[in-house]
């Protein structure tokens, strides 16, 4: 059948779609980190959107980021936030993606393209549940309920020297594996009705 969530973009009837499915009900409710594993265009930030959707965060926000669309040097801007002045072009001060996300969901995309460096800053996000933004000693608490997405084995970079191995128990709490459209393909009739029925009415 295919899932039920209202406004959900996730279309399918196949097993593997489903048992799928089956673990994002069963952890959506939990404060559980998740770790979502596939090839790109698997869907991943739509099993995202579905977890954050049937938590007990669903009114508030959830946030994402593009870990990779992002340069090295701004990421750590990007996700704590700035003062003004820390560095050129920060004419202001900025707030980061986990402050924006406090009480909801924050999906960090193809987390693997964290730097070493700022991995350290990541755990202790997960751990203490605060940080500092750049530029300032004030300690920012939030709570934020993480789920990460990649398209490659994080364990493999993990032995590589490449990913800390703490920051991958912590991000692996719940690994949640997105399935090709290749292992699916019973979905893909349904797949095709459903972009013929969105751009029929696009283009009326």
């Amino acid at each position: 059948m295919q899932f039920e969530e209202p406004n959900s973009d996730i279309i399918g009837r196949s097993q593997s779609l489903q048992n799928v499915l089956l673990l994002v009900s069963q952890v959506a409710p939990t404060k559980a980190c998740v770790l979502i594993q596939g090839e790109t265009g698997t869907g991943k930030e739509l099993i995202a959107r579905a977890l954050h959707r049937l938590s007990t965060r669903k009114e508030q926000s959830f946030i994402k980021l593009n870990c990779a669309a992002i340069p090295t040097g701004l990421l750590e801007a990007e996700l704590f936030g700035h003062e003004k002045g820390v560095f050129t072009n920060a004419v202001g001060q900025r707030i980061g993606r986990f402050e924006l996300a406090h009480r909801g969901t924050i999906f960090l995309d193809e987390v693997g393209e964290i730097p070493l460096k700022l991995q350290a800053k990541l755990l202790r996000v997960l751990q203490e549940q605060e940080f500092e933004r750049l530029g300032s000693s004030r300690t920012i608490r939030v709570d934020v309920r993480l789920v990460a997405a990649l398209n490659r084995n994080l364990a493999q970079m993990v032995e590589e020297g490449r990913f800390r191995s703490d920051l991958f128990y912590r991000l692996n709490v719940f690994p949640i594996s997105a399935p090709a459209l290749r292992e699916r393909t019973e979905d893909i009739p349904l797949l095709v009705r459903h972009f013929f029925d969105r751009f029929a009415r696009e283009y009326n």
